[in-house]
């Protein structure tokens, strides 16, 4: 990514840790970017196409953090809930920022299915490394495939709730520690 492009993120990323989502408006944004609304354009389709790709650099930040420094935990489980509380606190600590990039990747844009779909495989991978303790070549088994979903699916959808102000995100944390339990535990939820 060249570095006008990489300024339109981080001016995104500052209008949407601000004010949220609907701050984040192409023509503000150019100006604050000190590009033309055409530049602007030509990089990005829409608002949605800018904030997925700060969404991508950010996944890309925290596989390379995760792979340097491992989460710690002497188990799959712990190791887990570790990386989900530091994910989540850190949400929390930009909550409008991340509810923007929450209602980005929920936007149901046609457009915007690939980077959607290179967010989910770069979480899947964090998350797969964080479960196995290190990151590998090797492929997952099937297992492991479901369990990563299921626990990126019932983070994301917890995670939707407290940004639609159902709960605080200590809730998102003990919601997902629920799910690595009884999906690690191979128990059936009650």
């Amino acid at each position: 990514m060249d570095a006008r492009s990489d300024n339109i993120i981080q001016v995104a990323i500052a209008m949407a840790e601000r004010d949220g989502y609907d701050a984040v408006r192409m023509r503000d944004l150019a100006a604050q970017a000190g590009a033309s609304l055409a530049t602007v354009y030509r990089r990005f389709h829409r608002k949605e196409d800018i904030l997925a790709a700060a969404l991508e650099q950010h996944m890309t930040l925290l596989s390379a953090s995760l792979q340097a420094s491992p989460i710690p935990g002497a188990s799959p489980a712990e190791r887990l809930g570790n990386f989900f509380t530091l994910a989540t606190r850190r949400m929390a600590e930009r909550p409008r920022l991340a509810a923007a990039m929450l209602r980005t990747v929920a936007s149901g844009v046609p457009e915007l299915a690939e980077r959607v779909t290179r967010y989910h495989g770069r979480m899947s991978e964090c998350i797969l490394g964080v479960t196995r303790g290190a990151f590998t070549e090797e492929a997952p088994t099937q297992s492991e495939r479901d369990v990563v979903q299921l626990l990126q699916g019932v983070w994301l959808a917890a995670l939707v709730g407290w940004t639609g102000g159902l709960y605080g995100h200590e809730q998102v944390i003990e919601q997902t520690n629920t799910a690595i339990r009884l999906l690690l535990a191979g128990q059936e939820p009650t």
